[in-house]
């Protein structure tokens, strides 16, 4: 209608009085074509003022609670024990150094030396050409803080976390079943648990993970007969070394300690679980989940009478009795679990407890928030032979399925990159953060006749690692930092003898 009626005003004033018919035709588009163009601004500008799409990584809600005006700390070792969700705080170690580009003190194959004590030269660049500083220090180990201290600055902060070793131990069978000596002579855990003493040969390589492995990944003899004042004195030593030890039965408030300890936003300890196993059916019926989220979800910060633990999944497999002798069996680590513990609500207490409810209350929103963001299927784990891209399927280890994730489709770079780092497997974490700190000179292609040598084929190949066997826990060869040649057998290094002879 606006159209029509200046049309005819137009037509009337330029054929009428001004001029012929053509002049007005030419302003009449004219009009009709600035109309459109300031038609079609308004439409643009309102299009060019909405806000660009924000990654959820980049949200106010990453950051958390204020901390003051603290300082991230920068220098950390963590002890690595074995089944306590260590892969899954490894893991928030990892992506922390990577997103600022710091130094981690990195093994040669994926242990340190594990598990004979730690010796600093088990740290691929502690000393050559490559030397540098080094901020983070997690994978596997046996500790030995002399050694530690050769590599890491006098300002570190040491932490490691713990676990109620029945649980453990109920972990450990399941993972290490065909590792351990102990355990695969067994008909199942109950039946070890009655008579460990029928099953156990200290001597018999890989059987620490079958008596007290917390006392031995904490460096101890954990043969020896437990007398309280032996137990003391191993608890004293790790007070000492350590500033802060995690209950894995309550992994949610020990991320908030964590964080406050570290300095760090909330996002550094916002964490899915990893390296979990499949569990077996309930007697109620369906796939339980991970125990981490289970420990999280039935872990409070209530009365004290329920502090010691939190409640256990059900063991179908192990009775009552079955589990005291099992406490018996592992009384170093009972008693190091115990001490912990009480030490743990010690600093909750300290902390507070309104505020420690309110903070896991944060922390497990946002994991819910990262997880429907990141995770397809709602972030429930998946078998590793499901997940499609094969770089992040995790390892898989003795008769239980270890679990993984994928990763949610459309995703944009930027939250791809950091979502995806939150679910990569250990091993791969590894290899791409060596890759980064250590990057490999183009290999020079063999002439024709020529034999590439054991120990040079073993330091061209990604992980530095070259397989003798082609089972699991087959034997691997790789070359040690000096050149000496190592052998890798169930994931742990033996030095060749001088003459070149394997052992």
């Amino acid at each position: 209608m606006l159209f029509r009626r200046r049309a005819r005003m137009l037509r009337w004033l330029v054929c009428g009085r001004v001029g012929p018919t053509w002049m007005w035709k030419a302003l009449l588009v004219f009009v009709v074509i600035a109309s459109a163009g300031q038609l079609l601004g308004v439409i643009f500008n309102k299009s060019s003022v909405q806000p660009a799409a924000r990654s959820i990584f980049s949200s106010p809600d990453a950051q958390g609670p204020s901390l003051g005006s603290c300082q991230p700390h920068t220098h950390i070792m963590f002890l690595k024990t074995h089944k306590t969700a260590s892969s899954t705080v490894l893991n928030m170690l990892y992506r922390f150094g990577e997103e600022r580009d710091l130094h981690f003190a990195l093994p040669l194959g994926y242990q340190l030396g594990y598990p004979l004590p730690f010796n600093a030269h088990r740290v691929k660049g502690y000393r050559g050409p490559r030397a540098v500083e080094f901020h983070i220090m997690g994978n596997h180990m046996r500790f030995n803080k002399l050694e530690v201290e050769k590599v890491m600055p006098a300002d570190t902060f040491y932490f490691s976390i713990i676990r109620d070793p029945v649980a453990l131990a109920e972990s450990s069978f399941a993972y290490y079943k065909e590792v351990a000596p102990a355990f695969r002579k067994t008909k199942g855990l109950g039946d070890f648990a009655d008579n460990p003493q029928k099953y156990y040969d200290p001597r018999l390589r890989n059987n620490h993970y079958a008596r007290n492995l917390l006392w031995f990944d904490f460096g101890l003899d954990h043969n020896a007969n437990f007398s309280i004042s032996l137990a003391q004195r191993g608890q004293t030593m790790i007070r000492q070394a350590f500033k802060l030890i995690l209950v894995s039965e309550y992994f949610d408030q020990s991320m908030i300690l964590l964080r406050h300890a570290l300095c760090w936003p909330l996002d550094a300890v916002v964490s899915f679980s990893l390296n979990a196993r499949q569990q077996k059916p309930t007697g109620i019926g369906g796939i339980s989940g991970s125990w981490v989220g289970k420990a999280a979800a039935a872990a409070g910060v209530g009365g004290r009478g329920a502090r010691l633990q939190a409640k256990a999944l059900p063991n179908l497999s192990l009775t009552e009795e079955q589990r005291e002798k099992l406490r018996q069996w592992n009384a170093l680590d009972w008693y190091l679990y115990k001490a912990f513990n009480q030490t743990f609500w010690e600093e909750i207490d300290r902390f507070g407890h309104a505020q420690m409810e309110q903070e896991v209350a944060l922390l497990r929103t946002r994991r819910e928030d990262l997880a429907r963001v990141c995770l397809r299927d709602g972030g429930k784990p998946v078998e590793a032979h499901r997940i499609r891209d094969k770089n992040i399927r995790p390892f898989q280890s003795g008769l239980i399925k270890i679990l993984g994730y994928e990763l949610q489709p459309g995703l944009d770079n930027a939250t791809r990159t950091a979502c995806l780092r939150m679910i990569r497997p250990e091993i791969q974490y590894k290899d791409v953060l060596d890759a980064k700190q250590f990057p490999r000179a183009p290999a020079i292609p063999a002439q024709p006749g020529q034999q590439v040598p054991m120990v040079a084929a073993a330091v061209l190949s990604r992980t530095g690692e070259r397989l003798i066997g082609g089972e699991a826990g087959a034997r691997t060869m790789e070359a040690d930092w000096d050149g000496s040649r190592l052998i890798r057998s169930n994931r742990t290094l033996i030095r060749g003898q001088e003459k070149g002879r394997l052992r």
